[in-house]
């Protein structure tokens, strides 16, 4: 059935291939639209990439017979050279003639960009675009037209799109190799499949299929997506186990895992640098896995296991809580109580989705897809974020970019700046922060690829002394920026604007994603990998940013003020006399208005340019500690901990100490919360240490002295100077074979482990006495001595009085 031409239906784009035809390449994209799936294909497409004018003879010569084409383009390379443009009838003809070049020395630019991605964005086409077609096509369960015109979609006409997301979960036997389960759930329905009797189980909260085998089992599945046909599949490391686990069985079983639209199979790669690594593409279909995309959004948990996520955010977990049984509790389940096992597999699916709502994930991958024309379920791609939207901004200032550099000069540059702190126990600490240092430099000194690019062509070596600053702005390590058409500050100053609507219209996860693309600009423009790669970029940041923070610590002294102690884009200051909150809060908030008042004159009047630079103040601390480093008198670094009052109520900050630190027990980092609060608070604090020391040798807190850390390579690649952690691995999976069962650790993971009179021994296998000397020695000494110190006492004066008492 064909529908007539008619008003342009607006699409959110879920997935994009391609493919080698003989017409040239095809380019499919899937997308999402208010009236259901589409599919749109562009056919007889070309492949692109540029070569230098004074090395097209010897290209041409090395390409015949792959390149469809050429023509000298209005565009140069950033050595100032005009670009021709070569193009292709087909991806594999693109690589062979690229491969072909290099060969030869001979660079061919933008090569590695591949047609799909190229296509939208030179349309400026983010996440979502403007569908105008001839003619559509509509099918039983989707849309479908050829050669569409694809526009962008203005920001402020975009709407969120209404997908339909299952979450999903797979059940194997512990052994990982006869799949027994699958549930699925969504907002409106809830299913689970298993391999059991077909007689009915009663129970009216749970839908319960059962089948006869796996391969009834998968087709029951496949049959139950393609009939709810999901945009989105969430699940919980459901890429490199779930997915996979399932593709797996379908080739043993030798049916199709047809599991995307048009009941299409996923394609699969592996990570370059990580072959136990897996990524996969369903074709209409996007896969947002639960750790990833938290990771993604800057969530932080001492573990991503789908038990410890759902801990910290709801106090609930998986219905099988002993993770060191629960593969072989999951088999009795599967044998003796069936109905159990399915309540099981879809909690799973339902705390995934929990996680994914009150995170509002889905939203923040929306936006993420929205600022930066990556797929949605995109892992990662910082470099490819910023280069979708340099590249077609570069193109339009007539340049082609460079590659990615095979042997960078200067990398590495400065980091952040961070000042010798000023160890001691103090009241009233105001801090100040910079809002979004590093993008507001890179605004306010229009620091930027392109315009490097121009002043190193426009100025041609001339002396520093003589430069022109109405028109340049000078960097470091030898650069200059041309003023005027720059790209990257103009970028960021878009996405400010945009951040500040999304605070004021209280959008958190659209703010979040913006402030991560923003921050994400310094550290790309910082590492080899990126094609713009150029040390003078990331030490014109880093190094004004040094500049920045001395000269705000200088100007603040000159107040009369004590700056204690600075990092990155914080500035920590003494205030030195007895002052009420309000009063505190007026010193921060002049404060702050005179460093910004500051800069601005000081940029205008010295270098002709607009700050972007806004210092903040962000917090009173009625009470702070700024420790020393252990073992010394000098001050640490990006350790703190402060008291912040509100009225009645009050908050604790900690920073780098142990209480926040998840290598350190349960025990140290509450007792440490503890120990502060009490000391910030005026409150009696000897005898919390000394009840402390007796109930640990009592025994009472054994529970809580367990260490957690992750083994970061294989078991079997510590050898030598084995670390406490690897020796209980080691242990615990010898103990584990000894049971006749499956290894633990040997490809790494986290392992938790206690210290014993015969050292580190696995809680799987713990069989002797705690050795509480040492962790009183190792765990509450350090976090005593490092308050304490500056009350005139010690952790051995305290300990002593309590064994001169017994």
């Amino acid at each position: 059935m064909t529908a007539p031409r008619c008003s342009p239906l607006y699409g959110f784009l879920l997935t994009r291939q391609w493919r080698d035809t003989p017409q040239g390449i095809l380019l499919k994209y899937w997308f999402h639209t208010s009236s259901g799936p589409l599919l749109v294909e562009q056919t007889h497409q070309e492949g692109i990439f540029f070569v230098e004018d004074d090395k097209l003879s010897l290209a041409l010569k090395l390409c015949k017979g792959l390149v469809s084409r050429h023509k000298l383009l209005n565009l140069k390379s950033f050595s100032q050279i005009p670009v021709h443009g070569f193009y292709f009838s087909s991806q594999k003809n693109l690589r062979q003639a690229s491969k072909l070049l290099k060969q030869n020395k001979i660079d061919p630019l933008e090569a590695d960009v591949r047609t799909v991605d190229r296509y939208l964005m030179e349309r400026f086409i983010n996440g979502e675009a403007e569908i105008n077609y001839a003619s559509l096509d509509v099918h039983p369960r989707h849309q479908y037209c050829v050669n569409a015109n694809l526009k962008k979609v203005d920001s402020q006409a975009s709407t969120a799109p209404t997908f339909r997301i299952i979450s999903f979960d797979i059940e194997t036997d512990y052994r990982g190799t006869q799949l027994l389960s699958i549930a699925v759930l969504s907002g409106e329905t809830k299913q689970v499949f298993m391999i059991g009797p077909s007689k009915e189980i009663e129970d009216q909260d749970l839908p319960l299929t059962f089948v006869s085998n796996e391969t009834s089992l998968i087709r029951a599945f496949l049959d139950w997506v393609q009939d709810y046909d999901p945009d989105i599949l969430i699940g919980w490391n459901c890429i490199n186990f779930d997915l996979r686990f399932l593709a797996q069985t379908c080739r043993r079983l030798r049916i199709p895992f047809a599991i995307g639209r048009n009941n299409e199979e996923p394609e699969w790669r592996t990570s370059p640098n990580n072959e136990s690594q897996f990524f996969t593409l369903v074709p209409g279909r996007a896969v947002l896995d639960g750790i990833d995309t938290l990771k993604s959004a800057t969530y932080h948990f001492e573990s991503f296991s789908l038990e410890s996520v759902s801990q910290a955010l709801f106090s609930r977990g998986k219905l099988i809580h002993d993770p060191d049984d629960r593969g072989q509790e999951i088999l009795r389940l599967f044998h003796q109580d069936k109905l159990a096992l399915a309540k099981y597999n879809l909690e799973d699916c339902q705390l995934v989705w929990d996680i994914f709502e009150h995170c509002d994930l889905i939203n923040f991958s929306i936006e993420r897809a929205r600022l930066t024309g990556l797929a949605i379920d995109k892992v990662g791609g910082s470099v490819a974020a910023f280069e979708n939207q340099y590249l077609p901004r570069l193109h339009r200032q007539a340049y082609v970019a460079p590659n990615i550099p095979d042997k960078p000069i200067g990398v590495g540059s400065p980091g952040g700046y961070v000042m010798n702190s000023r160890p001691g126990f103090y009241d009233n600490v105001l801090v100040l922060d910079f809002k979004s240092l590093y993008p507001s430099i890179i605004r306010s000194f229009q620091i930027d690829p392109y315009s490097l690019a121009e002043a190193d062509h426009l100025l041609n070596g001339q002396e520093a002394s003589t430069y022109d600053i109405a028109n340049f702005a000078k960097g470091y390590n030898g650069a200059f920026f041309k003023k005027e058409d720059s790209i990257l500050p103009s970028l960021i100053e878009h996405l400010w604007q945009a951040r500040d609507r999304a605070k004021q219209e209280k959008k958190s996860a659209l703010s979040q994603a913006i402030k991560i693309i923003m921050n994400s600009f310094y550290g790309v423009m910082g590492t080899p990998g990126c094609r713009f790669f150029d040390r003078r970029l990331p030490s014109s940041i880093t190094l004004r940013g040094h500049e920045i923070m001395t000269q705000t610590k200088r100007l603040i002294e000159d107040k009369g003020y004590q700056v204690i102690y600075g990092d990155t884009d914080s500035i920590f200051v003494w205030i030195e006399q007895n002052i009420t909150p309000d009063g505190a809060n007026a010193i921060g908030h002049s404060l702050s208005q005179y460093i910004n008042d500051w800069w601005k004159t000081h940029l205008r009047e010295n270098f002709l340019l607009e700050s972007a630079l806004e210092l903040e103040f962000e917090n009173h601390y009625s009470r702070f500690i700024m420790p020393t480093i252990r073992g010394s008198e000098e001050g640490s670094k990006k350790r703190y901990a402060g008291l912040i009052r509100q009225g009645e109520d009050y908050e604790l900050v900690f920073k780098g100490l142990e209480t926040v630190r998840s290598d350190w027990t349960a025990l140290a980092r509450s007792f440490q919360r503890e120990l502060y609060e009490r000391i910030f608070l005026g409150h009696e604090y000897k005898p919390l240490i000394l009840n402390l020391i007796k109930d640990i040798r009592s025994g009472i807190y054994d529970k809580q002295l367990i260490y957690r850390k992750r083994l970061r390579r294989k078991l079997e690649d510590y050898s030598t100077n084995i670390p406490p952690h690897a020796q209980a691995a080691k242990k615990a999976d010898d103990w584990l074979i000894s049971q006749n069962k499956a290894r633990r650790y040997s490809n790494g993971g986290w392992i938790s482990y206690c210290y014993t009179i015969n050292g580190p021994e696995p809680i799987e296998h713990l069989v002797s006495p705690l050795d509480y000397d040492l962790y009183l020695e190792r765990q509450i000494a350090p976090i005593v001595d490092g308050v304490v110190s500056f009350l005139g006492t010690s952790y051995n004066e305290i300990s002593s009085n309590q064994l001169s008492l017994l």
